[in-house]
């Protein structure tokens, strides 16, 4: 694969994103028995997708030699899936201090992967009549959107073509960021701070991905079932599906209960070395809805195929989550990726995957899968530079060794 194509996929994908005992490991298991299948009006293959089963020798060398040396990552936890075969492996280190091996049951910031379970709740609401994705955010939020934006719609939420811009924050540099690691985040402060600014765009002419989207969404999921966000998606998610490891840390939580590989971020120092700073305690309140959950390969594989086979969003509005809106991207002018809590990535052999990645401090991670569900991929990487501007490479050379021949 020519370096254009890496650039390509990197950069769809990037939106939302050695020594000691780092021998990668496989383990099978039976393939789950997936229920759905590509929408007629789809412009992917009908037939599988993906036939052939994972190339474990791929895979064991995206993530092999981890840990505080490597120049990427220090841990790796990588689950694919589907119809054509199963692999899992982790690599690295749980904890550089120790040199423990990495836990490859950990729990793991999950990021912008929480889009995805938002999302979710918001079309199961959808479904059931009690929001109009058509209809105006005001009317479930009144006063929240002022009327100079225009009629901002549920739907335009959710695939980030609201105009809305983002809210004021510490800063774009980590140093900025960690200084303000345990600040505590009120979301309804940062929509009265986004929209006390001018709109970037009218409603619905172009695509900008910005967690505020799902800021306000978390507020219509509270208004609409009059609970608190965090219960109803555990009401309507993760119970019901007994993803007894995904979690929220709440507005003022700074830990990952539960077993877990520390993140690190690589800070360069004067002499050109560099020091791993571990991120690992850090309140998310400021994502909130957008990208505060805490989760596990396991969990988040099982809430991929569940969610793919129309277990979790009725099929009436399933095809939200895979519908790109025929916009261009603010920033660069390309075409629209982004749908309902998920984005579109075409490989290079032509094969269409969806899903959603997240970054946060120390942690980047990734749910996709094709619509067969022939293939489906789960990753925990603990990158060195989690919100950095380029895609990890590990991460994306587990994503090609998943999803290419």
């Amino acid at each position: 694969m020519n370096a254009r194509t890496h650039t390509l996929i990197a950069a769809a994908l990037v939106l939302g994103i050695a020594s000691g005992p780092a021998a990668a490991h496989a383990a099978p298991a039976p393939p789950p028995a997936p229920t759905s299948t590509p929408s007629s009006a789809s412009s992917e293959r009908i037939a599988p997708l993906v036939s052939a089963p994972p190339n474990a020798a791929a895979l064991e060398a995206a993530i092999a030699g981890l840990g505080p040396q490597h120049g990427d990552a220090t841990a790796a936890l990588v689950r694919v899936g589907g119809t054509a075969g199963r692999w899992q492996g982790s690599s690295g280190v749980a904890d550089i201090r120790t040199g423990r091996d990495a836990i490859e049951q950990g729990r793991f910031r999950a990021g912008s992967v929480t889009k995805a379970f938002t999302a979710a709740v918001v079309l199961q609401l959808a479904a059931e009549g009690r929001v109009d994705l058509d209809g105006p955010v005001r009317r479930h939020l009144p006063g929240t959107v002022p009327d100079r934006y225009g009629a901002v719609t549920v739907r335009q939420l959710l695939n980030h073509t609201s105009g809305i811009p983002a809210a004021d924050g510490p800063g774009d540099s980590f140093e900025a960021q960690w200084e303000h690691r345990f600040d505590v985040t009120d979301p309804r402060a940062q929509v009265a701070n986004a929209v006390a600014k001018e709109r970037e765009f009218a409603p619905g002419t172009a695509q900008h991905y910005l967690n505020i989207n799902y800021t306000v969404l978390g507020m219509l999921i509270e208004k609409v079932t009059g609970l608190r966000y965090e219960d109803a998606v555990g009401a309507r998610i993760l119970k019901p599906l007994g993803l007894h490891r995904t979690s929220f840390p709440g507005r003022t939580g700074t830990r990952i209960q539960g077993p877990h590989n520390r993140g690190y971020q690589a800070i360069p120092k004067a002499d050109g070395s560099r020091e791993l700073r571990d991120v690992t305690e850090w309140n998310s309140s400021d994502r909130w809805a957008a990208g505060d959950i805490i989760s596990t390969t396991a969990d988040l594989e099982r809430f991929t195929v569940a969610l793919f086979s129309g277990r979790v969003v009725p099929r009436n509005r399933l095809e939200e989550m895979f519908t790109v809106p025929d916009v261009k991207d603010f920033a660069s002018g390309k075409p629209a990726v982004m749908t309902a809590g998920l984005s579109r990535i075409v490989l290079p052999d032509g094969t269409v995957a969806w899903g959603k990645t997240g970054g946060r401090h120390g942690y980047n991670t990734a749910i996709g899968a094709t619509r067969d569900l022939s293939r489906t991929l789960v990753y925990s990487v603990n990158a060195t530079d989690a919100k950095g501007q380029d895609m990890n490479p590990v991460a994306l050379g587990v994503i090609m060794a998943a999803f290419t021949k």
